[in-house]
């Protein structure tokens, strides 16, 4: 079939730094940035050359949402950072209100 489309669940999926750009359509400047500022909460990366990062799923999305909040409200990296940690712990905790029974809708 010609229009086949290959798909991984994005729970499992690992991305290397070229493909996490291309991906969420940033520079590789872009990424480096924010790894090396701490906004994308990967230490074991400072140190290590970029070409050798794996990106989870996690930091996948995490970029994404960072993304949107720079565009969307003109902020900087660390504003945008702050707000996706923010939404982070949000859905957590309603993750694990859920998870007891509490969480209503």
């Amino acid at each position: 079939m010609a229009d086949e489309i290959d798909a991984i669940l994005l729970e499992e999926a690992m991305f290397n730094l070229e493909q996490l750009t291309k991906s969420c359509q940033v520079t590789r400047e872009w990424v480096i940035e924010h790894v090396q500022g701490g906004l994308l909460h990967n230490d074991d990366f400072i140190h290590v050359d970029p070409e050798s990062w794996i990106f989870d799923s996690r930091t996948f999305m995490r970029v994404k949402r960072i993304i949107a909040i720079e565009r969307d409200f003109e902020c900087n990296a660390e504003l945008a950072s702050l707000v996706a940690d923010m939404i982070e712990e949000i859905e957590h905790l309603r993750t694990r209100l859920k998870t007891a029974g509490l969480h209503q809708d």
